[in-house]
């Protein structure tokens, strides 16, 4: 009867040790960098945050932004971040030095910047730009040089377009429509979107209408994130895929995140969604065509004095079932 109750009290104790939970696995913490707070390209990462899904790969994520993709890359080569989310454009700085590589095409096209012109302007398509003075951000700017692709897609020549440096901020844009002072602003498209609420102004062409792919997202990995803990990448890339799918199917849901991330009322991210969303990738891997506009642009934009191998920048190593890299021209 002893030997009895001993085994039935060994046995109750093995049951209770199956039926106790065992601790969930601990979060790997990554903190990632945003170069802006509410560019369209890198705000998947607070849908994908507030999701979940980062969390179900393992990841406590931290996101750090930052006030362009020069600071965001200074704190990365500094050590403070991990994973830096921006755009194609900064792989300039890996080609200066920069201790990361980009690891994910993210966005291809650029439909989050457009072209638009005072609300009651006679100007009805790009064409009717022809001789026009353009607002820009600032002379040698992304939205510089975005007006200069339009003279060459366009073949108008050099200098067609007389450019204005205006500044970046949508109440400047704003004005000098008011003011007569410009024809038509390259900005992003949310700008445009918030004129028309207000009957100041109204988008005329994204720039992806003339402008094709360029890698306006990418993500970077810094070289230590890469050496030191490969797996943790590879995880926030395959989260980041799963987010972007979801924001293609989830558009109500996605509205909702934006605007509390952005601040702009749902009616308008609702809008900038139907512009924007078809320009995720669906692998995260570099297209040619986008490699050899950043190649050209790079230098068009005084970024660097001579073109790059580009096949240096990149690497897709770490994405889902890895297969060739693009060819780099």
């Amino acid at each position: 009867m002893r030997l009895h109750g001993v085994l039935w009290t060994a046995l109750d104790l093995a049951l209770a040790a199956m039926m106790t939970p065992f601790p969930a696995a601990a979060q790997v913490t990554l903190i990632v960098g945003k170069a802006n707070a509410t560019a369209d390209t890198v705000i998947a990462v607070d849908v994908g945050d507030r999701m979940g899904f980062f969390k179900e790969h393992g990841l406590d994520l931290q996101i750090v932004v930052f006030t362009g993709g020069s600071k965001m890359v200074q704190a990365l080569t500094a050590g403070s971040i991990d994973i830096a989310d921006g755009a194609g454009i900064e792989m300039a700085l890996v080609a200066k030095g920069a201790p990361m590589l980009a690891v994910c095409e993210s966005a291809s096209t650029i439909p989050w910047f457009a072209i638009g012109v005072p609300w009651e302007s006679p100007i009805k398509s790009k064409e009717d730009l022809k001789g026009k003075t353009v607002g820009v951000s600032a002379a040698g700017s992304l939205t510089d040089w975005l007006a200069q692709e339009l003279e060459r897609k366009e073949g108008w020549g050099t200098d067609t377009l007389t450019r204005v440096a205006i500044g970046g901020s949508t109440t400047a844009a704003m004005a000098a429509f008011r003011d007569h002072l410009i024809d038509a602003y390259v900005g992003g498209t949310t700008t445009f979107l918030v004129m028309a609420e207000q009957k100041v102004g109204h988008m005329l062409i994204p720039v992806s209408n003339y402008e094709g792919s360029i890698a306006s997202g990418s993500l970077f990995a810094s070289n230590r994130l890469m050496q030191t803990k490969p797996d943790t990448l590879r995880a926030f890339l395959a989260a980041w895929l799963e987010t972007t799918t979801f924001m293609r199917t989830h558009k109500d849901e996605t509205v909702k995140i934006e605007s509390a991330v952005t601040g702009f009322p749902e009616s308008v991210m609702a809008k900038e969604y139907d512009i924007v969303i078809g320009m995720f990738t669906t692998d995260c891997r570099f297209d040619a065509e986008s490699l050899a506009t950043l190649k050209r642009s790079f230098v068009g934009l005084n970024l660097l004095s001579a073109a790059p191998d580009m096949s240096k920048l990149y690497t897709e190593e770490f994405l889902p079932n890895p297969a060739g890299a693009a060819t780099a021209r």
